[in-house]
Formats: structure tokens, sequence, C-alpha cells
């Protein structure tokens, strides 16, 4: 009987003895270069270094309201960004997508919605759905629109367009938010 025990102790300290090499071998393999460095704190990262040589800043947020669209509620476009965000009476935005420009574009600066109309045919032909005006540039009204068929086209660059499309999901936010009068704020 002492034997098959020890036999057994043998066995039990062996494969103790393999999972602590194994469980050393993981840990090393996953340690840093450098055990003097500080532990990161879950949830925080360490500040990087620009080229420059100072820290780097943040990234800002693409999707954060730009802060020089004013303050109040506001439809705020965003020309270089292909950018319209639907901005509450708090500044905060309750919705922004993507849009595609027309080829006549509107002067950075605010606005009001002038006109609307619940389905037209655009200047491209192209059959749209609320549609919101709100500026005129080049005897071109410039405006945010929807087409029926939900496609996003980039528009001919040889036409006078001033049709800004978005989905028609996004279309029917924007329609619901921008009523005549409401203001519009046009960013670079």
């Amino acid at each position: 009987m002492a034997r098959s025990s020890s036999g057994f102790v043998a066995g039990l300290t062996a494969a103790a003895v393999v999972a602590v090499g194994v469980l050393a071998y993981q840990a090393s393999a996953s340690a840093p270069a450098d055990l003097s460095a500080k532990p990161k704190t879950p949830g925080t990262a360490a500040p990087s270094i620009s080229p420059s040589g100072g820290p780097k800043q943040p990234a800002k947020n693409p999707l954060a309201v730009p802060a020089s669209s004013g303050s109040g509620e506001r439809v705020v476009y965003a020309l270089a960004d292909r950018r319209v965000w639907l901005v509450d009476a708090k500044g905060k935005a309750t919705r922004t997508f993507s849009v595609m420009p027309s080829t006549v574009h509107p002067e950075p600066g605010a606005y009001t919605v002038t006109s609307r109309s619940g389905s037209v045919r655009g200047s491209d032909g192209v059959q749209i759905e609320h549609v919101v005006r709100f500026a005129k540039t080049e005897d071109v009204a410039i405006g945010f629109s929807a087409a029926v068929d939900g496609s996003t086209p980039t528009p001919d660059p040889s036409r006078k367009t001033g049709g800004i499309r978005m989905k028609r999901a996004d279309g029917d936010a924007l329609w619901t938010f921008a009523v005549i009068g409401a203001k519009v704020v046009v960013v670079a």
C-alpha cells in the first residue's frame, strides 16, 4: 500500500511541477519588457507622444457637433465632412448622418429654412421627397432632400444642382426637425 501511495504522490508532484512551469512560461510571455513601468489602470490609456515630441492631443470625435456652429436648436451642415447634425436646444446632437453634397455649395454662415416641398422632381431629374430649402447661390436653390429610390449618387459636375442628398430615413428625420424658419448653420 505504501508503494502505491508514494507513486500517487510522485505523480501529483510531477503534474504540479509541469502546471507551474506552464503558468510561468505564459506569465513571462505576457510580461512587459520593462518591469519598472507603472501598471495601467483598466480603461485608461497611456499618453502618447506626437512626432514633435510633445504630448499628443486626444483624437477629435468625428461625430461631435462642430464647435463653430453656434448654439441652440439648429441643423448643422459641414461642407468638408459631408455631414449633417440635428441639434436640440441644449446643444446636443439628436441625430447625425452623412450626405452627398450638390455641385453648388452655400457659403458658411447662418440661414433659415425658407421653403419645403413634400415631393418634387429634382434639378437632376430624380424624383425627391422632403425637400428643405435654406439658401440660394448662383441662382440655384440649395436644400436637403432624399431621392425616392433611396440613391445618393455623386452629382454630375457639369450641371448646377443644389440638392444635398441623404438616405430616406435621414430625410424623414430632417423633414420633421427643420420646419419653416428653423436655423441652418453651414460650416466649412
